[in-house]
């Protein structure tokens, strides 16, 4: 067990898809409990404050960013990895009022 909830926010240093660098970026965790009681890693999404013109296949609007504790208003992008929680470098699910993502999957094909 993590100790980490699917939808909790946490700050670590995101590979480039590339790997040639990292960047400290929000993310969130997508794995399940079955997961972490398999699995000793976090499953986790970036987070952009980057606002697309239009949202591209597989991002989402964060609709309440600052109840999860993001600074600007944010997407999720459909960028995953997985890292060890001991890199975790914030996580606002320790906080007195437990911050999380809230979405859902969306419909259609």
């Amino acid at each position: 067990m993590t100790g980490y909830d699917f939808g909790d926010v946490v700050l670590v240093p995101f590979p480039f898809t590339d790997q040639s660098a990292v960047k400290r970026r929000p993310t969130v965790v997508v794995s399940s409990p079955a997961y972490h009681q398999a699995r000793p890693d976090l499953l986790i999404m970036a987070i952009t404050s980057r606002q697309p013109s239009s949202l591209s296949v597989g991002e989402v609007q964060v609709q309440d960013w600052q109840g999860a504790g993001l600074l600007k208003p944010s997407v999720l992008k459909p960028i995953l990895t997985t890292i060890d929680p001991a890199l975790v470098l914030k996580n606002w699910a320790d906080s007195p009022r437990r911050i999380k993502v809230r979405f859902a999957r969306p419909s259609g094909p």
